[in-house]
């Protein structure tokens, strides 16, 4: 595995972009995860950084920004956690801080796949770094698939990646059963390569797909957003942008800000197309959610943008005007997925 940077690199883009965005991920066992929440969230605290940090007994998962310093503060304390001090680092910058506040959660997974038994500390797929990706992708016996949501591969993936449509990470296994005789009759060799956005869902699908019997199972070294930063633009089998999950919604080669933006009603990902549709209206609805929401919904979406627009002119981050509604949509998308998922299971059962 590739040397990893241990810290920030300013650059001539830090006084148009001065906030480092750092994402990371490890594998690695934490036998007291809850032990490390409290001194992690205060170094983050401290040092001005924002964003969200996952751990679980199997690890460490998250996206965090701040200053060159303060992220260098927070990275040391990491990479003094068990098993982490090498680390992969994903940096990136932003014009702005992208989150809003700092979380570190505890959770099962810190990438949720749902399969028991799933784990990258064990048995994993062969890594392939950036520079011998687009060899890989050419050979004409790769099965390429594309682990992430349907929202965010709607955006930009790779030539002639597979789109499983999965609405979660959840749905990935029951997707990959129930097509995996189709998928290995594409090439003459059961030959399997998968990516994702930083690394860590191709992780666990690989391990997944492993442990379901395949041998040749590949997957993108530090995921899309290390092949952004890595590979010319100009030798790039990427098309279109690169979902991230922050307010910068997208970002391009070189890992440089995109172009999409945020419906702020539905969080799909918006073009300036989309944006000049008569079913577009800031904050309340656009060409895909238009029609969705009731006119006391559509009072609230409107009224939670006035907000906003208020606290921006204050020169204030706006937190607490749509915290409810927020909480709300946030359970009903974990009823919906309750409900996806005993579909998916009944199905398998018959």
């Amino acid at each position: 595995m590739t040397a990893q940077p241990t810290a920030p690199t300013p650059d001539t883009d830090t006084a148009a972009l001065p906030i480092c965005v750092a994402a990371l991920y490890r594998f690695t066992p934490f036998a007291n995860p809850a032990d490390l929440r409290g001194p992690l969230q205060d170094v983050c605290t401290a040092n001005g950084v924002k964003g969200i940090l996952l751990l679980a007994s199997e690890g460490i998962n998250g996206t965090i920004a701040g200053t060159d310093a303060g992220i260098a503060a927070v990275l040391a304390h990491i990479r003094a956690l068990p098993g982490c001090a090498d680390i992969e680092v994903k940096f990136s910058r932003a014009p702005e801080m992208p989150f809003l506040r700092m979380k570190v959660r505890l959770k099962k997974e810190i990438v949720t796949m749902g399969v028991e038994g799933t784990d990258p500390n064990h048995i994993v797929g062969t890594y392939v770094p950036p520079t011998e990706w687009n060899d890989l992708l050419k050979d004409p016996d790769t099965i390429l698939i594309d682990t992430r949501n349907d929202y965010e591969v709607a955006v930009g993936t790779f030539e002639g990646a597979i789109d499983p449509q999965i609405k979660t990470f959840r749905e990935f296994p029951a997707w990959f059963r129930q097509h995996r005789e189709e998928l290995l009759a594409k090439g003459r060799k059961p030959r399997v390569a998968m990516f994702c956005t930083g690394g860590i869902r191709c992780e666990k699908s690989t391990a997944f797909a492993k442990a379901e019997g395949l041998d040749e199972v590949y997957h993108l070294q530090g995921g899309i957003l290390k092949y952004l930063e890595t590979v010319p633009e100009a030798e790039s089998l990427w098309r279109g942008e690169c979902f991230v999950f922050d307010q910068r919604v997208t970002v391009g080669h070189g890992l440089k800000p995109g172009e999409l933006e945020l419906c702020h009603a539905c969080r799909t990902p918006i073009t300036a197309e989309d944006k000049a549709s008569p079913k577009f209206e800031t904050g309340v609805s656009c060409p895909h959610c238009y029609g969705q929401w009731d006119e006391a919904r559509r009072a609230r979406h409107a009224e939670r943008e006035r907000q906003a627009r208020l606290a921006e002119q204050r020169g204030e981050a706006h937190l607490g005007a749509n915290m409810a509604e927020e909480r709300a949509r946030k359970r009903q998308q974990r009823e919906e997925e309750k409900r996806r998922q005993q579909a998916l299971r009944q199905q398998h059962a018959h």
